[in-house]
């Protein structure tokens, strides 16, 4: 039978601080597991161990600092240090863990959709704010009924966060990936948002241009990424993530023009378009956006001060 230490000599690729020493309790575990994550290079180690660990034990944060002495089990260092080791070599957290956290709820990810990231609650902040200022279409008031389009819905999380926050809309979302949409609607189910959110399997929304119906609000998060910039993204994004969730072609701003056009064709008049900006397309997307069917353009930066969103007005 392993023995602990057995165990931990068995991962070659963990740091020798971490596979020669016979770690006993949680304390231990977490300072190694830090400290070995931290050796390669991975960012967060500190956040990351903790994940790892919370994982593999089943249990949340609170409980882990309240019980740092209490004894691990050689199967369980083992289930951990494997975790460990697959991050150092490049797999993302949160496919390790298989939930991301976005606006407050929890997101089954899977190596078929994009990771929720932090930026994109910028996208639901300011669809908040144009609604409820009344820059935003429509009545001010949150429950009131009206149509959402959700454009590449991915994982579901803007869908779903866009559910919670207007109780009484219909939202549409969709996804060029059948895998991707089998996602969202296990999230949406989770998230008790699934009576509302209708799934279609399309390209941008080419399937909802063939129906007569205009929408309230279209919101996306679409492919920003250069094709070119594939080698500059780190490990765990490169590899991992779907392709067809990252890159929107050779510069990385081709569709947003067919996305905008789109949108302009099936938004109501004072209708609000809000989109996720990638690295430098704030200008191409506010001179698409210039054009006569758009109105109140404007641009929203996160908290880097980085151009995050566009939005404007159906004229």
């Amino acid at each position: 039978m392993k023995t602990c230490r057995d165990v931990i000599m068995g991962h070659r690729s963990l740091h020798p601080s971490v596979r020669d020493k016979a770690i006993t309790d949680i304390r231990s575990a977490l300072s190694d597991g830090i400290a070995f994550l931290a050796s390669q290079n991975v960012p967060s180690a500190e956040l990351t161990a903790e994940l790892l660990l919370m994982d593999t034990l089943e249990k949340d944060r609170a409980w882990l600092y309240a019980h740092t002495d209490l004894k691990l089990a050689g199967t369980t260092l083992e289930q951990y240090f494997i975790l460990l080791s697959r991050r150092a070599n490049g797999e993302p957290t949160q496919h390790l863990t298989g939930y991301q956290e976005f606006w407050g709820m929890d997101f089954v990810v899977t190596p078929d959709v994009l990771i929720p990231r932090p930026e994109t609650e910028h996208v639901i902040e300011v669809a908040i704010e144009r609604r409820a200022t009344g820059s935003g279409g429509g009545s001010a008031r949150r429950d009131q009924p009206f149509r959402i389009v959700d454009v590449g819905t991915g994982s579901g999380c803007i869908a779903i966060a866009l559910a919670k926050e207007f109780p009484a809309a219909q939202i549409f979302a969709t996804d060029i990936s059948a895998a991707a949409l089998e996602v969202a609607r296990h999230n949406a189910a989770r998230n008790v948002a699934h009576s509302r959110i209708e799934f279609v399997e399309c390209n941008l929304m080419d399937a909802l241009l063939q129906q007569a119906q205009r929408f309230d609000l279209i919101a996306s998060n679409p492919p920003y990424i250069a094709l070119g910039e594939a080698e500059s993204l780190p490990r765990e994004v490169r590899e991992h993530e779907p392709a067809v969730a990252l890159f929107g072609g050779e510069k990385g701003t081709e569709l947003y023009a067919p996305l905008i056009a789109q949108a302009a064709a099936l938004l109501k008049p004072g209708g609000l378009l809000v989109l996720e900006l990638g690295h430098n397309s704030a200008q191409h997307v506010s001179c698409l956006l210039a054009a006569s069917e758009w109105a109140s353009f404007a641009i929203t930066n996160d908290l880097a001060g980085i151009p995050r969103v566009a939005s404007a007005l159906q004229s």
